[in-house]
């Protein structure tokens, strides 16, 4: 079968429900921490008094979430990597190479799986030493603010802490650049690193089992609403060896006569370039649905066009900005101080969620997943 990222899609959810319930708890402990004795005149020297039972408090979550995310993610590239050479498997079965790499059995690439749990480790670090800042900077820059707005009597201590409450919901924990330059929150940059180093060990399973069995050459598929990284690969034949660009090679019929003297037959295949090329040039990039398939010479065809009529690479990204509208108004009530506050998150939950009803039902290849709408399921 053709293995595509989407088949480690699943494995990525684990993880990112990890972070979005950390990212929750955190925002309640902060929370909670700026009510207490907010009545009380002296709040401010007792903010400022019980910071470190905040710190605690965050470093025990971000500790926590550090341990579990390690071995979440072990757990999802050892099964991503099998998934691949499974895949490998049940797309070559009818042939003589297919039942000898199913005969093989091999475990996971044990190297392969090593070095995508380094690089996501590599990619993350920097994370958990930004939460502990991230909430203790916000903490710190509330109670100044908050002290500053009730001495000018502009604001109640109550109005003033809810408010910049809000804009830290609003805008999660930040602070996360990737190697492109992009600014990520906590848990979407998070989602990004799991996706992708999952997707990649997915796809390495599968091309490590077929250069077992001296398959060099795969085809990629035609995926609707494609992304314009993706587009210039789609229907492409790649090599798996080290030589770029289109180039045009002879190929020997994976279908061979059956005569003793009937000469070796070969074909003409055109190769548009190698997989480690198209991949870095961003094929197979997170969310991306295209899928990867052995190339047989002679065998194999070009896969059929799929027509969207109506719906545009743009509108799946509109999907995608929804769901993140609704998951920012989904902190904010949680780092909500009184039921007000909750009521007024809530609503604003409930229209996007509106929103997102009348996109997808007017795009009909589109389909809703709520659980990328959701946030701290487990609080």
């Amino acid at each position: 079968m053709p293995v595509s990222p989407a088949l480690a899609e699943d494995l990525a959810a684990k993880v990112r429900e990890l972070y979005e319930d950390a990212e929750y708890a955190l925002l309640g402990h902060l929370a909670r921490a700026l009510a207490e004795d907010i009545d009380s005149p002296l709040w401010a020297e007792l903010k400022l008094a019980a910071v470190g039972n905040l710190r605690e408090a965050v470093e025990r979550v971000a500790e926590a979430l550090q341990h579990d995310a390690d071995g979440a993610v072990a757990e999802a590239l050892i099964e991503a990597y099998g998934r691949g050479r499974q895949a490998a498997v049940a797309e070559l079965g009818a042939l003589d190479v297919g039942r000898e790499l199913a005969a093989r059995r091999a475990l996971p690439n044990a190297p392969a799986v090593d070095r995508l749990a380094a690089s996501y480790a590599s990619d993350t670090r920097p994370l958990y030493v930004r939460i502990t800042r991230a909430v203790l900077d916000t903490y710190r820059s509330v109670v100044a603010r908050v002290s500053a707005s009730t001495l000018l009597g502009g604001l109640t201590r109550r109005q003033a802490s809810q408010r910049a409450l809000d804009q830290f919901a609003n805008r999660g924990i930040t602070g996360f650049v990737d190697r492109a330059g992009r600014s990520w929150d906590m848990a979407s940059y998070a989602e990004m690193a799991v996706r992708s180093v999952t997707a990649r060990a997915v796809i390495e399973g599968h091309i490590d089992a077929l250069a077992e069995i001296r398959v060099g050459l795969v085809i990629v598929s035609d995926a609707p609403l494609e992304c314009p990284l993706c587009r210039p690969w789609e229907g492409e034949i790649l090599t798996l060896g080290a030589e770029s660009g289109p180039h045009t090679i002879r190929a020997e019929h994976t279908i061979q006569p059956s005569g003793l003297f009937e000469p070796t037959r070969t074909v003409a295949v055109h190769v548009a370039g190698s997989l480690v090329e198209a991949r870095a040039q961003g094929l197979f990039h997170p969310n991306c649905r295209h899928s990867l398939s052995a190339y047989l010479p002679g065998v194999t065809t070009r896969p059929p066009q799929h027509a969207t009529p109506g719906t545009t690479y743009e509108d799946t990204q509109r999907q995608r900005e929804i769901e993140r509208h609704i998951r920012r108004w989904k902190r904010v009530q949680a780092a909500a101080i009184d039921e007000a506050a909750r009521r007024k998150a809530g609503a604003k939950v409930r229209a996007w969620q509106a929103v997102q009803r009348e996109h997808v039902a007017a795009h009909p290849e589109l389909r809703r997943k709520p659980q990328r709408e959701q946030i701290g399921a487990a609080h």
